[in-house]
């Protein structure tokens, strides 16, 4: 099938992938002196065009979600696991936030920064700092002792932004975030990522501007964010496509987003920006974020391994998606954000089924109602078919659960259980072995 990101056009009709706008392929790069299979980064440039970068955002925007904070251990663990999920960049935290932020950002640089697997991969650690030396200098303190270090630098671009936060002018933003990434570039940063806070919502010939004067200074990477979620998916990808064709040097660095969820469209915006040539992509485990939170982790990497080939233009990601599940449960316990139980991928509902209709289906062949493979994502089922009985449910389903109890019966003496049971699920909303058993027994529950 054809790739819909090749096909598609978004607002006056451009094509995502016309000649003016690709990015040209790049060779890879086999003398890299640690061997980092993380994107393969190298100053400003993906070895594979189709390789879409996991940057991964959960310890810092992530824990800015209201009610969030976690302590030191439990962030620590979560960066181990987010190592074995294969995330190509950690960004820790926010090293000139507190002491106790540079100090985690610091262990982290030291012990997973450094923890090259059999395979060579390194994730790279990351921290935000504010276009400032005393930010940067913080930064470079806690980061340095990675084997990859990235300082992850940020100014807002809009004119709200400019005039009520920075209180300062365009040429001030410019020369302010120029200098900043020549200092950064000084202090030994070989990886600089930039973002323009509220690009969305800013001038497009001012952010050309300013892209194009990061760029010269030594960024590596542009960040485009929709900081408050305020984007459409097609004019998302119509800032991206234009940024493409109006930016001197932009075919030289990474294209980043980083889409906040304000209207439940996070995750499209992504994909959108996927489309129009990103390669990098921020991103938290289970959404979480500030507001109404940032792309899912899960949804992004499972809609390019599943749609991805077909789909997307043949991007991929090298993310371990067995370890998705365990991910997610551990975010939700240490950050005390529940899951919604229809969350898309890790929710309690994802993988379950009370229809009689669909448990029928499911029964036959898991095909039929389930688009994503559980075991894909690590997740193990109660039951073989994650069929939850309840008043929609059908004989099939009673059956199959009656035999998982060790039950048989003949089509008759099932008939009339069913219709017992059938009863006892339009008063009782969750039922239990013990009520099925009792059923049996013609016990009154």
């Amino acid at each position: 099938m054809t790739s819909l990101c090749a096909n598609y056009s978004f607002g006056n009709y451009i094509s995502l992938h016309s000649k003016n706008n690709s990015v040209p392929p790049i060779k890879r790069n086999f003398h890299s002196s640690y061997g980092i299979r993380c994107s393969n980064i190298q100053r400003g440039k993906l070895s594979d065009p189709n390789y879409v970068t996991i940057f991964d955002t959960t310890l810092r925007d992530g824990e800015q979600a209201p009610g969030a904070s976690m302590t030191a251990k439990q962030k620590m663990e979560i960066a181990c696991q987010l190592a074995k999920l294969g995330v190509d960049v950690i960004e820790v935290g926010f090293p000139a936030a507190s002491q106790a932020e540079f100090d985690l950002v610091k262990l982290v640089a030291q012990k997973i920064g450094n923890n090259i697997d059999e395979e060579g991969y390194v994730p790279m650690i990351c921290g935000l700092a504010r276009s400032t030396k005393e930010d940067i200098d913080r930064a470079w303190e806690g980061l340095k002792y990675a084997k990859t270090p990235m300082i992850h630098m940020f100014i807002a671009t809009s004119d709200m932004h400019m005039k009520y936060k920075l209180n300062m002018g365009r040429e001030e933003v410019v020369e302010r975030a120029r200098s900043m990434v020549a200092y950064a570039t000084s202090l030994g940063f070989e990886h600089v990522r930039f973002s323009l806070e509220d690009a969305t919502r800013s001038d497009k010939e001012f952010v050309y501007h300013i892209i194009e004067e990061v760029i010269k200074a030594g960024a590596t990477c542009i960040c485009v964010a929709d900081t408050v979620g305020c984007n459409l998916p097609n004019e998302f990808a119509q800032l991206i496509v234009d940024i493409k064709a109006n930016t001197l040097g932009i075919q030289n660095v990474i294209l980043a987003v980083h889409c906040h969820n304000d209207l439940g469209l996070a995750t499209a915006n992504t994909l959108a920006g996927i489309c129009a040539g990103v390669r990098q992509v921020d991103v938290t485990i289970n959404g979480i974020g500030e507001r109404a939170g940032n792309a899912s982790l899960e949804e992004i990497v499972m809609t390019i391994k599943y749609r991805g080939e077909e789909l997307l233009g043949g991007v991929y990601t090298d993310i371990n998606t067995k370890h998705i599940f365990t991910t997610s449960n551990m975010v939700e316990e240490y950050s005390g954000l529940k899951l919604q139980p229809n969350k898309a991928i890790v929710g309690a509902n994802a993988f379950s089924h009370e229809s009689g209709i669909h448990q029928d289906g499911m029964l036959k062949n898991r095909g039929t109602y389930e688009f994503i493979s559980a075991e894909d994502v690590g997740f193990i089922r109660a039951t073989e078919h994650g069929i939850k009985l309840g008043k929609l449910s059908g004989r099939h389903a009673l059956k199959i659960k009656m035999l998982e109890l060790g039950y048989s019966f003949e089509e008759k003496q099932l008939g009339d259980l069913f219709w017992r049971f059938k009863s006892l699920a339009e008063g009782k909303k969750n039922i239990t072995d013990d009520d099925l058993r009792a059923l049996i027994l013609d016990e009154t529950i």
